[in-house]
Parts: C-alpha cells; structure tokens; sequence
C-alpha cells in the first residue's frame, strides 16, 4: 500500500504560489466525506501516481488524519507534462468499490503461431470489489485462443474472490479470425470500352464514309 504525506491548504490560497513551493495542490473526497483541499509533495506524488495509477489504494496521511483513497483525476499540463492537481476520492470502511481495471493480456494464443488474427475487443471491464482486493489490472491468458472462432469472454477472467463482474459476462474479450492473403497473380480482365456501364456504341456522323464526287 502506497502512502503520501498531505497539508490542508486554505482554499483561497493561490494553485500557483502552491505549486511555487514544490507542491500539487490537491482535494479529498466521498460520498460521505466532506471535500477537503490539501497539498502534496510534487515529486514524492509523481512517484506515488506512477506506480498507483487510479486502481492502488494510496494512504493520505498528516495533521492527525488518515485515509484510505483512490486517485481519481489528475490534471497535467498539455506542454511540460507537470501534474497540476490531484483529486482523491475517499473509501468506506467495510464497502466494495465498482471500478474499471484495466486487462494484461499474457501469453502467445496457438492460433496466432498458425498464422491467424487476434482480435482485442476490450481492454477493462467493470467489478464491485473489496478494497483491500483491489488488483492493479486482470490478466486474460491468450493461450486459451487455439483454433479459428475461438474467443474469451469477460466471465472467463479470473476476479479476486471478493469481486464480482459487473461488464456484460457475454461480452468478448479477445477472438480468432482466419487470416485471408489476398492473391494478387490473377490480373483484373480488362474492360471494352462498349462495356463500360450506360456506354452506347458511337453512331457514325451524318454523310461519314460517303464519297465525295
């Protein structure tokens, strides 16, 4: 579990002087917490929001307080790549989270070996999880895909035991198409100018081919 170190901030207080003094400022929240601003170390953040992402559990602590959260939006300026602020949603103690964890696809399918396509359709699916089983992603074995139709479905990922599949179980995950080359050898046949679609034949003009006395 990740930890960061936070201040409250005055609300009123400039983002720019904040982030001035090496800082991102930042707020908490939930749907029984109470929006609070603070500010992070930038760099002790940028670590953390490295490794974490939007799918860890990141530990807020400082000032007598402490709190379970998920990063759930960061803004990031368009040019430098610098984290500007940061919003950290609070978790309930004891209350699953539905969430979207992204898919690792592992393994080389059989059916790519002879030659075939491997079609991705998704890359995460939706679950209502506990916290403390909160994966970082969930792994889709490819080996499973073996023969031209074969698919994975989203019930075929393995969950943590406390999680439970909120995507559509039906929804395919990753497929097998056969691979078609196309033969270029055979050259097109060529097309009379008469056969040209609404062409009619040229009538000859009035007097044409008659000789002249």
């Amino acid at each position: 579990m990740l930890t960061l170190e936070v201040k409250t901030r005055d609300s009123k207080e400039s983002l720019e002087d904040i982030r001035k003094q090496g800082l991102v400022p930042a707020v908490f929240y939930g749907r029984v917490e109470t929006a609070t601003p603070v500010s992070v170390d930038a760099r002790k953040f940028e670590q953390v929001f490295r490794a974490a992402g939007e799918t860890t559990i990141v530990t807020l602590k400082g000032e007598g307080l402490e709190k379970d959260t998920l990063i759930h939006e960061v803004q990031v300026h368009p040019v430098t790549g610098k984290l500007l602020h940061a919003d950290f949603y609070v978790l309930e103690k004891g209350k699953k989270i539905t969430i979207n964890i992204p898919l690792e696809f592992e393994g080389e399918a059989p059916a790519e070996k002879l030659g075939h396509i491997i079609s991705k359709a998704l890359h995460e699916v939706e679950i209502e999880v506990a916290p403390q089983e909160l994966p970082q992603h969930l792994v889709v074995d490819l080996t499973m895909l073996k023969n031209v139709g074969d698919h994975i479905l989203a019930s075929q990922i393995a969950l943590p035991p406390s999680a439970e599949l909120k995507t559509d179980a039906e929804e395919i995950v990753a497929s097998v198409t056969e691979f078609h080359e196309e033969d270029l050898s055979v050259a097109p046949t060529p097309v009379a100018p008469a056969e040209v679609a609404g062409a009619e034949p040229a009538e000859p003009a009035e007097g044409a081919g008659e000789s002249k006395e």
